[in-house]
This record gives structure tokens, sequence and C-alpha cells, in this order.
């Protein structure tokens, strides 16, 4: 039996995916080639391609007047390649950033380098929430608290928080902040096709592959096509969303392994009945871990209950001095990349899409099991 990888990402795939790649590695479909050595402009890899824009446009009910871009770098180049593109939308030169943790926080400071960017909200200092003191970014600011400049270019979150366990998930309509003008841009690498989208409170939405979607190598984006055109004269001809959309992501060599497995994790999420069944197997294991922290004076789980993430589950034992054995125990069990970020410690169990119920499970049963012996 395989362990169980809680690895935070790049992250667990689905076996089965896994195992289709095996069996296809040499030879795709009999036309004698691995998918590595198409051509990316071949019918092969254009069937792949294909298909698997189709299918994650099924899966997220994505509108047509949304681009959907397969490209490179991830969400930390996203993070450059989207003030390239946005911020000279409508001459401003402004942006303003939700700050609700790590992730944001890096799109904040990658962004400044572009424009006149603002905070618009932050969870960076701690705050009295329910009659307990929440630690910086173990909450989400309130819509209502944002203060979104009318002539923004956009505002961006991170719906998300992959470090600190944070998920923000009632975007707001940005008309009821005063800026109905102002485009919403949403990073959601970590929880991505693991809950359905609200397009309609959106404008730009991206994510890394590499938790939910398939390997590193590709991010998605969707924008929605009157966004596109607006990009600086600095920005890299490879990263200006015209070139892309109009090539339909082959303005350049795109990740071709990358798509082709995230388009085989496509066809395996509509097998578990889409979004809406995925999401159904996520909120029991979500349940199922949260819980047993709830319940145990041995473990703790410091997020702000109604902003705490699906997908990512940081916790802290009662005593850390046991943090070591914890690890060095569970990896004999067979269970896999539990401790936490370093910039906030503990340990953390992400629960993604192709982590079965059983593996929430295996956790839960060592844990109670490790409170036994050392509680």
């Amino acid at each position: 039996m395989r362990p169980w990888n809680f690895s935070a990402g790049p992250s667990v795939l689905p076996l089965e995916v896994l195992q289709q790649a095996a069996a296809e590695m040499t030879d795709w479909h009999g036309c004698g080639m691995s998918v590595m050595e198409m051509s990316h402009r071949g019918k092969q890899f254009m069937q792949i391609c294909d298909e698997a824009e189709a299918d994650l446009r099924e899966l997220l009910a994505v509108p047509d007047d949304f681009a959907v871009l397969f490209m490179q770098g991830g969400a930390t180049a996203e993070n450059a390649i989207l003030p390239l593109n946005l911020i000279g939308r409508n001459g401003s030169g402004k942006a303003d950033y939700v700050l609700s943790g790590s992730w944001s926080s890096k799109s904040y400071k990658e962004a400044g380098r572009y424009g006149d960017i603002a905070v618009a909200a932050s969870s960076g200092e701690a705050a009295e929430l329910d009659g307990v003191r929440q630690a910086p970014f173990t909450w989400f600011p309130a819509a209502e608290t944002w203060r979104v400049r009318s002539d923004a270019a956009y505002v961006h979150l991170c719906s998300n928080e992959t470090i600190g366990g944070v998920e923000f998930v009632q975007w707001p309509d940005l008309a009821g902040l005063g800026a109905p003008d102002v485009p919403l841009v949403v990073d959601a690498s970590s929880h991505i096709l693991s809950r359905p989208i609200d397009f309609s409170r959106a404008g730009m939405i991206y994510a890394g592959a590499q938790k939910n979607a398939g390997p590193a190598g590709v991010t998605l984006v969707f924008i929605r096509r009157d966004l596109i055109g607006h990009a600086l004269p600095i920005c890299p001809t490879a990263f200006d969303y015209v070139n892309v959309a109009e090539a339909k992501s082959m303005f350049n060599t795109p990740p071709t392994y990358a798509i082709y497995i995230a388009g085989l994790v496509f066809k395996w999420l509509k097998r578990q009945g889409g979004v809406a069944g995925i999401e159904r197997a996520n909120i029991a294991k979500a349940q199922a871990l949260y819980g047993y922290l709830d319940e145990s004076p041995f473990y703790a789980n410091p997020v702000h209950r109604p902003a705490r993430s699906r997908m990512n589950v940081p916790f802290i034992l009662a005593d850390e001095s046991l943090n070591q054995a914890f690890l060095a125990d569970a990896e004999q069990a067979g269970l896999l990349q539990l401790k936490g970020h370093k910039s906030v410690g503990g340990m953390r169990a992400s629960i993604y899409n192709a982590m079965p119920l059983a593996g929430v499970q295996a956790l839960v049963d060592f844990m109670q099991d490790f409170e036994k012996r050392h509680g």
C-alpha cells in the first residue's frame, strides 16, 4: 500500500491517473510517441490540449466570455504577469490587494514593482473575533472592511492561503464597495477545482496546478476577454495575455506533459461526479479532521473557524517538544509531509482532492494513538 502524502504542493495525484500515465508513457494511444516527444502543434497534442480545456470548462462551468490559458511559471510568476497585463487597463496605474497570509503578501510585494499598489485590507495584525484572540493571518478581513479605490485597475485576493490554512469563498460584489468598475482577481491555487466558482464575481482567476489540478509546471488562467489587451510595453511577449489567448496557449512551447497530466486529472474529476461530487468528499474529509482537532486537548487548530480551509489544515501540539517524535512516528506509519511551513511551525495536513477519506481517517487514527501514548 502506498503511503498517505499530505504534502502542500506538489501534492498527491490520483493513483489511477499515475497508472494511466505510466501505461501511456512510451506510446500515447498507438501513435508511437510519448506525450513528452510530441510537437505542441501536432494533431496528437492539440487533441490533448483541446480536450483538457473543454473538460476544465465543463467542470467549472466557465462562461464563454472567459478565455482559458495554460501558462508557465506558477502562481508566483502570475504575481508579475498579472500587473504587467492589467495595471494599465484604465490608465490609473493602481491596484489594491487584500493581505490574508504569506502568498497574498508576496503577490502584493511583487506588484509594487509595476505601479501604485495599496492595501485594501489586511489580517496581518492580531484581532479579537468571537471572543477569541486570533493571531495574525489566522483570520480573513470581512469584505465590508475592504478599502477599494474606485479607479483601481483591479483588486487582488488569495482565496486560500496554503501556509496559514485560511480560506475565503464569499467573494464580494465590488459594486457594493463603491467600485463597480474594478474587476476582482483571485489567486485560487490551493483550492481550485475543490468547490464551485462564481465567475460573475471575478474578472480573472489563476491557479498553479500542483495542488488539485496536476503536476507543477502549468498554471491555469481564466480571464474575462474584455480585460485582455492592456499589457504594459515592458510585458514580455510570451506573457502578454493577448498573444497567449490568440494562440490558444501555443504562443510558445507550453508545458506539454503537465497539461497532459492535468487533462487526465480533469477526466478523473468528472468520474468522481465533477466539482459537486468532489466538494462533498472534501467536506467529509475536513469535518473528520477538524472534528477530532476540536475535541482533543492535545492538538489545536489556530485558524478562526469561519475562515478554516478545507484544503490545508495546520495544527499544533500542546507540547511542542513532541513535534519531532510526532513527525518521526507519522512517517513510520506511512503518513508523509506533515511538517508545517517553516514560517509558522507546527504541523499541516493538506487534504486536496486526490486525498481520499481513508487517508484522513488514517491520520486521525494515528493522532489518537499518539495522544494516548504521550498525552
